[in-house]
């Protein structure tokens, strides 16, 4: 499968599953790349400077993305 493809998969679910909840607290997502079995994300807003929201974030959302898209291995959140 193309990466594009996996890649749009991903922010699609993002986009209708984790964004409404992450919005009621002001924050924000961004999918920033999907390669190599790697999730790219970028946080924006009221919780994107606080590491042990992102980490808690992070670690939920990898768990889901893993199951359901067996081509991610980790997840990233990057500046």
């Amino acid at each position: 499968m193309h990466a594009e493809d996996l890649k749009t998969r991903v922010a699609d679910m993002i986009r209708t599953e984790v964004v409404p909840a992450l919005e009621m607290d002001g924050t924000g997502i961004e999918v920033v790349d999907v390669s190599d079995g790697i999730a790219q994300v970028r946080f924006a807003g009221a919780c994107a400077s606080c590491p042990s929201t992102i980490m808690t974030l992070i670690m939920g959302l990898e768990q889901e993305l893993r199951a359901r898209f067996p081509e991610i291995q980790f997840l990233e959140a990057v500046p």
